[in-house]
């Protein structure tokens, strides 16, 4: 099969990739401390009696060089064995132990599956991310325009198919303890296919190196109940598109949590005039045949928006739980969805974080778009074939489905 249909120059858009995970992240561990700045509490002398326990039933008074008496009794109780006398009252009693204070304190750690990670001055940030992603809906082609070639669509219903195993390297220098740049690369191996009602499927394979990107972070404010960064990313996708992006995040600090709002936003510029999804391939005799659903046929340029609330917690000192649900409007259609993460973090410097991501609402259902024929026989000239993209109709789309699931390896060195 050959590359992913283009149209009319344009590449075909299955997704407009996510920006970097970036982040700063820091969360709390139980722990303790001890005031060591002084020594043991110590006794002062002035007039001490020494109480022992009475070795005789009777009591001798002894004399001492220095003029003080010294007595051999039987205390009344164990708190009598230290006691103070001062000159000015000789019945008052203080009892002198040693004090200490101890108080327990969080700790902070590092965490670096944080959605505000990013490296500290002069450390390395490093997300490895192992990603498997679905997309899918059902095609029903409702109208099928005949007035200039003749279309051989006798089958007009099928589903769309989307399985993707892509690999994401994020890679940050913390230039600053606020401030960090970024690159990114994405490997795809993709499989597409139109799973017709009754017809043979359409299917094609696209692999390769699909992505790369710039970016810079800075991370403006944080404090004790405060966190808050700014990101702008430059990202490349080959044959589709480039990618402009900015995201906010700011959040607040509540004990093992913090609770984020986040607001994201891309300047899409498409290398064509329309973008969508489609298969182009030879069919059995040989000749070239190819459909194509167009989300917009006359977009140049688009423009994405999300914004979402998310929550970082810590579960213990190694293990942490990041639940985060998105509202967005990418051009075309609306979705709303959710994502939860688990990460295990043993040390200062290795964490894995295993991730799910599912659409929860579409817009995209019962939606109605364009799609193009590419090869279609001459109505006028039975037996001679064009070789064009030709419109050839309308469809309907329903039960618009995206999921994702990875591990994250994220290192800081």
């Amino acid at each position: 099969m050959k590359k992913q249909l283009s149209l009319l120059g344009a590449a075909v858009a299955l997704a407009v990739a996510m920006p970097a995970h970036s982040a700063t992240n820091w969360g709390t561990r139980a722990g303790s401390s001890a005031d060591l700045t002084n020594g043991p509490a110590t006794r002062t002398r002035e007039n001490v009696d020494y109480a022992k326990y009475q070795t005789r039933t009777t009591t001798k008074t002894y004399e001492v060089q220095d003029g003080k008496n010294m007595y051999y009794t039987q205390p009344a109780n164990r708190s009598a064995l230290y006691k103070q006398y001062s000159s000015s009252d000789a019945s008052k009693s203080v009892r002198t132990t040693r004090s200490e204070t101890v108080r327990t304190e969080l700790k902070r750690k590092y965490y670096l599956a944080h959605p505000f990670f990013q490296p500290l001055k002069g450390k390395f940030g490093s997300i490895t991310d192992f990603g498997y992603n679905m997309g899918s809906y059902d095609i029903d082609f409702t109208t099928i325009d005949n007035s200039k070639y003749l279309f051989n669509l006798s089958d007009t219903k099928a589903k769309w198919d989307m399985k993707q195993f892509a690999i994401k390297e994020d890679f940050s220098y913390g230039i600053t303890d606020r401030i960090a740049i970024l690159g990114m690369l994405r490997y795809e191996m993709n499989k597409y296919k139109f799973d017709w009602s009754a017809s043979p499927d359409d299917k094609m394979d696209d692999n390769g190196l699909n992505m790369f990107g710039l970016g810079a972070q800075w991370r403006f404010v944080d404090n004790a109940d405060w966190i808050a960064t700014l990101s702008g990313y430059f990202q490349h996708q080959k044959d589709i598109a480039n990618n402009f992006i900015l995201d906010l995040k700011a959040g607040y600090k509540v004990s093992r949590s913090t609770i984020y709002g986040l607001a994201r936003g891309w300047y899409v510029d498409f290398d064509g005039t329309a973008y969508g999804n489609g298969i182009k391939g030879n069919n059995a005799a040989g000749r070239e045949e190819g459909v194509f659903i167009a989300y917009k046929d006359d977009a140049k340029h688009a423009f994405y928006v999300e914004g979402g609330l998310g929550v970082f917690s810590v579960l213990d000192e190694d293990w942490t739980l990041n639940v985060e649900g998105i509202f967005g409007h990418y051009d075309w259609h609306n979705q709303l969805s959710i994502k939860g993460a688990i990460g295990w973090q043993p040390n200062d410097w290795f964490a894995l974080n295993l991730y799910a991501k599912t659409s929860l609402y579409d817009s995209a259902d019962d939606k109605k778009l364009g799609f193009w024929w590419w090869g279609a026989e001459d109505a006028a000239n039975p037996g001679t074939y064009v070789y064009e993209w030709i419109h050839g109709g309308e469809s309907k789309i329903s039960h618009y489905r995206e999921t994702s699931i990875g591990l994250q390896a994220i290192f800081q060195f």
